[in-house]
């Protein structure tokens, strides 16, 4: 009888790029990017750094298949989210956005590609601008939209949506930023839950129409 699955080398070819991006992701955010060496990328991973060239050109095109994997994926799906929910309550659709964000990118590692952008943007400018562009613009401008269409349609007060969507992520980046830092003081008493709580419900409260 003739099995359906591909042979263990197959399996394992296919596997490899999903491979050295889960390692690259783990070194990127443990040691940074300059710190992290294509060679240490490919021995977490379990194949030769020949091997990563064949997927990825140099270090600055893996981080970016590193951050469109773990981040600009979640994303696009949260722009599908909010083009099919055309007659959604904007406030359900908001809340529903940072939520999603939390979840699927502030709760994992991915959070860690957050502080290394801004710590190495400096001697980095060329990741940082790929970041700007592909995450925070892009990010941003979901939030934005989502705002606008509410103070459009009477739902939310008449707030500045450009100004308000740096207002509603500023919190939660923030929190990313403490999940991934070691302070002089007691981060464990940070309770993430606890945080985007009460800091959804202030929002929803605070951007309500009167």
């Amino acid at each position: 009888m003739q099995s359906d699955s591909k042979p263990r080398w197959e399996r394992r070819k296919d596997a490899r790029p999903q491979e050295l991006l889960a390692a690259a992701l783990d070194l990127f955010v443990d040691r940074g990017y300059a710190a992290t060496r294509l060679e240490d990328v490919a021995r977490r991973a379990g194949v030769s750094k020949g091997t990563l060239y064949l997927y990825f050109e140099n270090k600055q095109e893996l981080f970016k298949a590193v951050v469109r994997e773990n981040i600009v994926e979640v994303i696009g799906e949260a722009e599908s989210d909010v083009a099919a929910a055309s007659g959604a309550s904007c406030n359900e659709l908001l809340r529903g956005m940072l939520d999603k964000w939390w979840r699927e990118v502030g709760l994992t590692r991915a959070a860690g590609l957050a502080k290394l952008v801004m710590a190495e943007a400096g001697n980095f400018p060329e990741i940082a601008a790929f970041y700007n562009d592909e995450v925070i613009e892009r990010g941003n401008g979901l939030i934005a939209s989502i705002v606008r269409r509410g103070v459009a349609n009477g739902e939310f007060a008449p707030v500045d949506p450009d100004v308000m969507t740096r207002v509603l992520t500023a919190p939660v980046l923030m929190l990313m930023l403490w999940s991934h830092s070691f302070f002089p003081c007691d981060t464990q008493a940070i309770d993430p839950a606890a945080f985007m709580d009460a800091f959804l419900g202030l929002v929803e409260r605070g951007i309500r129409a009167p």
